[in-house]
């Protein structure tokens, strides 16, 4: 384990997502060699919830809208996606999981399993919900005013 050069639990926490990121896409990476942790995120949220706007996903993935519309264009462009203008907001686009995206989820939703199985290794239930239980406190005190 590395140092922790603020003293803080806060760095603990910002080394265990990027660790937690990396084994990820690494293992996403040798199943669907062309395809990100962040647009494996927009594929499961729009399987689940496919009349999310871009917006949305944003928020939910924690991207700005620059950044989401990078993403979408790229999943456009590797056909993981399809975009269309909305007919009743021509602001907004429609987007929608191609054969190919859906194919991919299902070839990836085992090792998603694997990827959070991996990184929990050890830990009781009691412990997780006791960890997101303090995670949560922690984002609430950061969104006070």
């Amino acid at each position: 384990m590395q140092d922790n050069p603020t003293g803080t639990v806060l760095y603990s926490i910002e080394q265990a997502i990027k660790e937690y990121r990396k084994v990820s896409q690494k293992n996403i990476r040798k199943i669907v060699s062309d395809i990100t942790v962040d647009q494996c995120l927009v594929l499961m949220i729009l399987n689940k919830n496919p009349d999310y706007s871009q917006k949305t996903i944003a928020d939910l993935i924690f991207k700005d809208n620059a950044s989401i519309t990078r993403i979408v264009e790229l999943m456009v462009k590797k056909e993981y996606l399809t975009r269309e203008i909305n007919t009743l907001d021509r602001r907004k686009f429609n987007l929608a999981i191609t054969e190919k995206g859906k194919k991919t989820i299902d070839l990836l939703a085992p090792v998603i399993l694997h990827n959070r199985e991996t990184a929990l290794y050890g830990l009781s239930p009691d412990e997780i919900e006791l960890l997101d239980i303090i995670l949560c406190k922690i984002i609430l005190n950061c969104k006070k005013p």
